[in-house]
């Protein structure tokens, strides 16, 4: 059982919202001075960078720092998530860097990386590896003393393209992004069962009563937060469909109990009964070639292909593709001929 699900923060807690209401006697007062005296640990600096990333809003209307608070405004703050209190130690790990400026950097994550250090994970990371990457650079902003600015993740088996911030700024600005659910972001997943067609799952995400190391879909009534995953058919192989998955929300292991729900659990994923043999014929060819495929794997087959996001510098949209994994192209491979056969 994996266990980078307790040890990294999942998605879910990468940005911190804060909301405070004026109180009727409140003087008027810049909105930096009253966010200060409310958040002692942050600096006017910060609060100012987040006001000019769109990030500071009153009455849901987005403000400057110099906005002037008045009773009764409701003030609302969305800031990354601080880093966890890890010694992050650089460690000399090959990254596959897809894009790379004085803002940001887009990495294609191998399978099998934990994204963040955390207990039963100190090193080996992708965090690991962008400290080292960041020391070989010539220059970096002071304002960010070469932590990499983590905005979203993805699981220690699943491969694919993630956006890591440079400078406090494009941090901020990103985490916006993130958090409005602006981003653009589309999956690859290998599916067990005959889907019967492209849809939406919408079903609320939150850590399972019976194994905490693992999400559960919750009822409208229950706990869990609102989660909505699009997916649409790109072949089929009889016991298997691949499918597309585009991602509205981004909870943790969202696509992968999104499709358990359904009855359709990623290939090949453990924590959510994939990795046993689910459909087809009850032949020893037939189970050797299932597991010849799940050893081509090293977890569930899902890799995230596509990104796309607005620059926070140059204000315009960019975006990114990469390649399924070798392995994983072997598998589709693989379950075409056998198709054909």
């Amino acid at each position: 059982m994996e266990e980078e699900i307790n040890t990294e923060p999942s998605q879910d807690d990468l940005y911190e919202h804060y909301k405070f209401t004026a109180d009727p006697g409140q003087e008027i007062i810049r909105i930096d001075k009253f966010l200060c005296d409310r958040l002692p640990n942050f600096s006017r600096n910060k609060i100012q960078v987040a006001a000019k990333n769109g990030n500071l809003v009153v009455n849901d209307t987005k403000v400057k720092q110099n906005y002037k608070v008045k009773p009764g405004d409701v003030v609302a703050l969305v800031l990354p998530y601080p880093v966890r209190e890890f010694e992050l130690i650089p460690e000399n790990i090959p990254l596959d860097i897809i894009h790379e400026d004085d803002s940001l950097l887009v990495v294609n994550k191998n399978a099998g990386m934990v994204v963040h250090p955390g207990h039963g994970n100190h090193s080996g990371t992708l965090v690991n590896a962008l400290i080292y990457h960041f020391d070989q650079l010539p220059e970096l902003p002071s304002d960010f003393a070469g932590r990499p600015g983590l905005v979203h993740r993805i699981d220690k088996n699943t491969t694919g393209l993630l956006v890591i911030a440079k400078t406090e700024m494009a941090l901020t600005n990103l985490a916006k992004q993130f958090f409005d659910k602006t981003t653009e972001r589309k999956y690859i997943a290998l599916v067990w069962g005959d889907v019967e067609e492209g849809g939406t799952i919408k079903g609320k995400v939150g850590r399972s009563k019976k194994n905490r190391k693992v999400m559960a879909v919750y009822k409208d009534d229950e706990e869990g937060k609102h989660a909505v995953t699009h997916y649409k058919i790109l072949e089929r192989f009889g016991y298997v469909t691949l499918v597309q998955c585009v991602l509205e929300t981004g909870r943790t292991h969202q696509i992968r109990v999104h499709f358990k729900s359904i009855g359709h659990p990623l290939f090949n994923d453990p924590e959510y009964g994939g990795d046993k043999i689910l459909k087809g014929i009850k032949t020893s060819k037939y189970q050797k070639f299932i597991l010849n495929n799940f050893n081509l794997l090293q977890g569930q087959a899902l890799h995230a292909k596509s990104l796309g996001f607005v620059h926070p510098l140059s204000g315009k949209k960019i975006s990114f593709d990469s390649e399924l994994p070798e392995f994983f192209e072997s598998v589709i491979k693989r379950f075409r001929e056998y198709c054909k056969k």
